[in-house]
C-alpha cells in the first residue's frame, strides 16, 4: 500500500468573497462566481488542490469548531520571480487595503521575505531567492 499523499490545502474563511479576492491578487485561478459558494477548490500546478470552506459549512459537520486565536497554525508562502517583486507585490496588497505584516526584508536564510495577512488574519509570506 502506498502513504497517503498531500492532495488538498484547506482554509477555513469569514467571508468567501473577500479571501477569494486576495488569493486572486496572488494569481490563483479561481472559478468566476464562487464568491457566493460555500466550498470552493482549485487546483494548482502540479496538481495540489486548494480550497476555502465558509465557517458555517465547517460548524455543519463539526458544531463546536471555533475561530482560532493567537497566531497562525499554517502558513501559505508564494514564490516571486525576484525580490523586486516580493517587494512590488507586498506593496500592491498593502496599498489595495490588505494588512501587511512584516515588511519586505533580506532574511538570513538567503531569501527577500514579507508577510501579509489575508482577510482573516493568516499570514501569507511572499519569497524569493535573494539577488
Amino acid at each position: 500500500m502506498n502513504a497517503p499523499r498531500l492532495d488538498l490545502i484547506g482554509l477555513v474563511v469569514a467571508d468567501m468573497a473577500a479571501s477569494l479576492a486576495f488569493y486572486r491578487r496572488l494569481g490563483l485561478d479561481l472559478p468566476d462566481g464562487a464568491e457566493n459558494a460555500p466550498h470552493v477548490e482549485a487546483t494548482l500546478p502540479g496538481g495540489l488542490r486548494i480550497a476555502w470552506d465558509t465557517e458555517e459549512v465547517v460548524r455543519s459537520f463539526d458544531p463546536e469548531w471555533t475561530r482560532p486565536s493567537g497566531g497562525d497554525r499554517l502558513g501559505l508562502a508564494f514564490r516571486c520571480d525576484s525580490p523586486a517583486q516580493v517587494d512590488a507585490v507586498y506593496e500592491e496588497l498593502v496599498a489595495a487595503g490588505y494588512r501587511g505584516h512584516l515588511k519586505p526584508w533580506d532574511a538570513v536564510w538567503g531569501q527577500r521575505y514579507a508577510v501579509v495577512l489575508d482577510p482573516d488574519g493568516c499570514g501569507v509570506s511572499l519569497f524569493a531567492d535573494a539577488a
